[in-house]
Formats: structure tokens, C-alpha cells, sequence
């Protein structure tokens, strides 16, 4: 067997899985209107919107063409969200695009979340404090040295304490 035919199976492989998923979910579970639908399940468009990607880009995908390439682990987070896939189900879409499982993260850390290029301008970032924080919960899951001085000590604070709205709005300082 080749390498073009073992790719070619591969992407068709997840393709499978991802109609397969997408066939499975309920659109107003999902937040979109039920009405009239060809098949079960979300549209494409609807997988793509809330994924973060385009349609196109995710149509492709799931159609296994070949020019998509490997999408990137954080392609793959969305999607996975998107699908609402359990622990075992995102295991199987990473080892389908990827040949791998995915990274794990150590368990109440939020640090691993992090790419290591955003760690990277997190702490290169020198003269300005810097927080990064989670888009919904407001959760800070790094920061650099200035914004410690400024800040104070995240470090110091378990994890469920670290939610930068409650820090500002009803800690000590706040009062």
C-alpha cells in the first residue's frame, strides 16, 4: 500500500466521522432553529459557524479532499466542541487527523490550554502587565511578570480563584 492511499483512507476515514457526528447532534440542542432539514442533524454551515471556521474550509474537510492538508490542533478543539464530542470521541478525531492523540493537560491546570506561542509572547511581553483569560468565564489562565507586580500573585490563588471579574469587582481592593 502507499503513502497517497493510506493518506486517501485517512481523510476519508474522518470525513466519515465527522458527517457521522454532525448527523447525530439536534439543531435546537445546538441553538439553531429545527425547521426544514434534508437529513438529521446540524448543517454544515452550522458545524462551521460554531467552530470558528469557514464553510468552505470545513466542507472540504468533510468531503476529504485532499488539499485541506492537516488541520491544526486548535481546528480540531473547535470542531470537537462544535460536535459536542466526548473525551473518547476527541481522542479518535486527533488520531484521524493527526496519527495521534492529543496533548493532555494536567488536571486543574489551565496552563496547558495555552499554545506554547501565546506562553511564549505572554512572557516576552516585559513592560506591560498581561492577563489571558478564558472568553467565557473570565478565568485567568496566564500571565507575565509585570502583570504579578500589578496584579498580584496569581499563582498563589487556586484555580477557581482566579476568575478576573470577581477579582475586580469584589476583592479586598474593590471594597
Amino acid at each position: 500500500m502507499t503513502n497517497v492511499a493510506v493518506a486517501d483512507d485517512g481523510r476519508e476515514q474522518l470525513a466519515a466521522f465527522l458527517r457521522d457526528r454532525r448527523g447525530r447532534l439536534d439543531p435546537t440542542a445546538c441553538g439553531f432553529a429545527r425547521g426544514r432539514r434534508r437529513t438529521p442533524g446540524l448543517r454544515r454551515e452550522e458545524v462551521a459557524q460554531l467552530a470558528g471556521v469557514s464553510v468552505t474550509w470545513y466542507t472540504w474537510l468533510e468531503q476529504g479532499r485532499e488539499e485541506m492538508g492537516v488541520p491544526s490542533a486548535d481546528v480540531l478543539e473547535g470542531i470537537a466542541a462544535a460536535l459536542r464530542m466526548d473525551r473518547a470521541e476527541r481522542d479518535h478525531l486527533f488520531l484521524l487527523a493527526h496519527g495521534r492523540p492529543p496533548p493532555r493537560s494536567p488536571a486543574g491546570s489551565g496552563a496547558a490550554a495555552i499554545p506554547p506561542s501565546v506562553r511564549q509572547l505572554v512572557d516576552g511581553i516585559a513592560g506591560c502587565p498581561v492577563l489571558v483569560r478564558t472568553s467565557d468565564t473570565w478565568d485567568v489562565i496566564a500571565w507575565n511578570h509585570a502583570a504579578q507586580s500589578v496584579f498580584g500573585d496569581y499563582a498563589a490563588l487556586p484555580p477557581d480563584d482566579r476568575n478576573l471579574l470577581r477579582r475586580v469587582f469584589s476583592g479586598p481592593t474593590a471594597r
